[in-house]
């Protein structure tokens, strides 16, 4: 038994010895014990937030972009043809790229001219602009004289962040002579001939530039205009203007304009006139993209005179704005003032009476564009006039018929079509033609509309034929009008056609030539009755150009 017990025990001490030395790393038996085991201890990966966001995906469809420009065409209102007495139209259709320039010349008709215009500002918190003008020419005919000065100053500022100020003054005097007597053999002493007229005026007024918080928009303004002649007749002008709109949502507003048109004539050794006109314009207006509808009415007060006028107007656009129909049914008065007249026809006797015109306009019509370089225009009206001024030669004095009268005509009706064409081509050629047809009926004062043109057509063509040479056009012509004869019927004025033709090119960076042709065909035609214009001739001068912008 014992034997058995050392027999383990030995057996024991020898698997331990054998462990002991598999174990040792140091055969040289310096002691110790490595302990070797393939376990290593990691962590878990904890969840990061990837800050690295991925691309938005590219959207390749073509966004659709709709754009509302309007049309820049006129509307033809019906206004008696404006005077064009002399056949000089000096550089009508051309416009200076810079902002400041200095223009001088000499015709053939001992005709100086002289026209600058100096701008100063930023343009776009403040400016100013300065602008004059001469001329003066003397035809072949005993005291076919004229001259025209023009001054003016126009500016504006901006106060705040939504207000913008708008001022201006001038001055302008046309200088003139009676010379259209008959027969010529007769002996006036020049002061008994002279018509000469002088203008003061001034205006002033402000707009917002943005709606305010509750959607008005406001443009209140006032302009006076002192009036005079070298008869000492004088007259004052005083118009205030305060109009107002209130949008509600974003197709409707309501307008609410108020007007008071002052005039006070003070006659030679007469008693002074009071003209006095006011009138409110309520109306609504629907606003869309392809409609826009004015609705609304225009009370009127006349010298104390109460006169209702409608005021309707509507505009339907296609729907991509390129063909517009127009139609309306609108009233106004026309203020008839010696500063008025005076611009209608210069050899007028001063009136003993002014009577204001009422207008009513019934119209139809449309404008619109073909391509990006034709526009169109074309519109039909009935208008109903009261109290027209028209013009008759004053044959009842002997002085030859050289001074007109003013001859009132209580009603008439105006057949008026009207059309214009416009063609573009980027700055390189511009041509614009406008055709006035009027047909007078219904007249119960007079035989004729005296002095008013039933025919006008007018063109103006601008063409860059090379780099820095420029060629301008200017085609002016009408259907004679009506005069009253010395016994009284009537009679009518031949037909004109008037070209006018110039050339302008550049000789330095600064400085360009410039030349004018008028009356080419050299017809000497009458606008007014015994006032034959100016035949053939030409104005020629340097343009010296500074302070150019770029």
């Amino acid at each position: 038994m014992k034997k058995t017990i050392y027999r383990f025990l030995f057996a024991g001490m020898g698997f331990l010895s054998a462990t002991a030395s598999f174990a040792q790393k140091d055969t040289a038996g310096k002691g110790g014990i490595d302990i070797v085991s393939t376990f290593k201890p990691v962590l878990k990966q904890t969840a990061k937030i990837n800050f690295g966001a991925s691309p938005a995906p590219v959207d390749t469809a073509k966004t659709r972009l709709s754009y509302d420009i309007p049309n820049p065409n006129l509307l033809f209102a019906y206004q008696p043809g404006t005077l064009k007495p002399l056949a000089l139209d000096i550089d009508t259709s051309g416009v200076f790229d810079n902002s400041s320039y200095v223009k001088a010349g000499f015709g053939s008709l001992r005709t100086p001219f002289v026209q600058a215009g100096i701008s100063f500002g930023d343009g776009k918190t403040a400016g100013l602009n300065i602008y004059a003008r001469y001329v003066g020419s003397d035809g072949k005919r005993d005291y076919q004289k004229f001259s025209s000065t023009n001054v003016r100053m126009t500016g504006f500022f901006k106060s705040g962040n939504n207000l913008e100020w708008n001022a201006g003054i001038g001055m302008k005097q046309d200088r003139t002579y009676k010379y259209g007597y008959e027969p010529q053999t007769l002996v006036f002493q020049p002061d008994s001939l002279k018509q000469n007229f002088q203008t003061i005026g001034g205006r002033l007024g402000f707009h917002n530039i943005h709606k305010t918080s509750f959607g008005l928009t406001y443009s209140p303004e006032v302009m006076i205009d002192v009036f005079g002649d070298n008869h000492d007749n004088s007259e004052s002008n005083t118009v205030v203007n305060l109009p107002l709109e209130k949008t509600i949502g974003k197709e409707f507003a309501v307008n609410l304009g108020v007007t008071f048109d002052l005039t006070r004539v003070s006659p030679k050794n007469k008693s002074a006139i009071n003209n006095t006109m006011y009138f409110i314009s309520p109306s609504v207006l629907y606003k869309t993209k392809n409609i826009n509808v004015q609705a609304g009415i225009r009370p009127s007060w006349d010298n104390k005179t109460f006169k209702m006028f409608p005021n309707v107007l509507v505009d339907i656009s296609s729907s991509d704005s390129r063909f517009t129909f127009q139609a309306g049914w609108t009233g106004y008065v026309r203020k008839t003032t010696y500063m008025y007249l005076a611009s209608q026809n210069p050899w007028l006797w001063i009136p003993e009476t002014f009577k204001n015109s009422w207008i009513e306009e019934r119209f139809a019509g449309f404008k619109g564009s073909v391509g990006d370089h034709f526009t169109y225009a074309a519109k039909a009206a009935f208008n109903k006039i009261n109290n027209q001024p028209l013009f008759v030669n004053d044959t009842t004095t002997g002085l030859g018929g050289k001074s007109f009268r003013v001859v009132n005509e209580s009603r008439i009706n105006v057949v008026n079509f009207g059309a214009e064409i416009g063609v573009t081509f980027h700055e390189k050629f511009s041509l614009t033609s406008g055709l006035q047809f009027n047909q007078f009926t219904g007249l119960r004062d007079n035989a004729k509309a005296w002095g008013l043109l039933p025919l006008e057509l007018k063109t103006a063509m601008r063409m860059q034929i090379i780099k820095d040479l420029w060629l301008k056009g200017d085609l002016f012509a009408w259907s004679g009008p009506h005069y009253k004869k010395k016994d009284g019927s009537p009679g009518k004025l031949d037909g004109a056609m008037d070209l006018n033709a110039g050339l302008e090119f550049s000789v330095t960076k600064n400085i360009n030539l410039w030349t004018q042709f008028n009356n080419i065909f050299n017809k000497t035609y009458q606008r007014w009755n015994q006032y034959p214009v100016y035949g053939f001739n030409f104005v020629g001068g340097i343009v010296f150009s500074f302070d150019q912008k770029n």
